[in-house]
């Protein structure tokens, strides 16, 4: 059974950092791609990075690139997402998504976005709110 473990967030002011960690259990690491998507309040959820982890391509959405960094530690079943240069628009709870590497290889193949991706296997959540 494939767990997810989120944990990281917290309060933080506009422009400061947090690292979000996501502990994996209950399948092989690098068969899978492992990802982070955010739901703020009112709307829909969006992927905002996510990892392949047998060959660590990474993926972000642009509103994102250049701050967050995504990585994974194969020895500890973890990814993180280091979120740098915060705005009060990244806002959101942030919750850690995995499937088989393929699956996420041939979506993004196809052409379609990144932050519509739906999981099969996620989290709970973690917070992350950044004051102004």
């Amino acid at each position: 059974e494939v767990q997810l473990q989120a944990s990281g967030g917290g309060l933080v002011q506009a422009g400061g950092s947090l690292r979000l960690s996501c502990a994996a259990s209950g399948f092989i690491f690098d068969d899978y791609a492992l990802g982070w998507f955010r739901q703020a309040p009112g709307k829909a959820p969006e992927v905002v990075s996510c990892i392949i982890n047998s060959d660590g391509t990474t993926y972000y959405i642009d509103s994102v690139k250049g701050r967050f960094t995504i990585s994974g530690d194969k020895a500890k079943n973890t990814v993180y997402l280091q979120m740098n240069n915060l705005k009060p628009e990244d806002t959101a709870i942030y919750y850690c998504g995995a499937d088989r590497g393929t699956y996420l290889t041939r979506y993004l193949s196809s052409g379609e976005p990144l932050e519509i991706y739906e999981w099969d296997n996620r989290g709970q959540g973690t917070l992350v709110t950044v004051s102004s």
